[in-house]
């Protein structure tokens, strides 16, 4: 499999596990300790790091240590946006997609040279 796609899926994969260990406790441990919601979010995180560890040697091979922190930016916001609209009922706002446009625009100018040959 070609290293982007798998540097791609396995980021993905990874931030849907961060996500969960970030923010899911606000919505299903808010009446228990933090301690509790820290030590389940860290449990949910080791997930997390088992795929965004390969996701980074393998993307690192081909991109640039800047190119994978913009690429796992746009990945951060194409999860979080569904994750706090559907799972935890948070309104759309303008700001998730003028942020979105402007991650897209960064991704493309770190990536331009790949994308049109420039």
């Amino acid at each position: 499999m070609n290293q982007y796609v798998s540097t791609v899926i396995l980021l993905s994969c990874s931030n849907i596990f961060m996500t969960f260990a970030w923010y899911a406790h606000l919505k299903h441990l808010n009446h228990k300790a933090w301690i509790i919601a820290a030590l389940v979010s860290w449990g949910i995180a080791l997930f997390e790091y088992l795929l965004q560890v390969p996701a980074n040697r393998i993307g690192h091979e081909v991109m640039s240590i800047g190119q994978l922190k913009v690429l796992q930016e746009v990945i951060t916001l194409t999860v979080f946006i569904p994750f706090s609209i559907f799972y935890m009922k948070e309104k759309l706002t303008h700001d998730y997609l003028w942020s979105g446009f402007r991650l897209m625009g960064l991704y493309f100018f770190l990536f331009r040279s790949k994308i049109i040959g420039a």
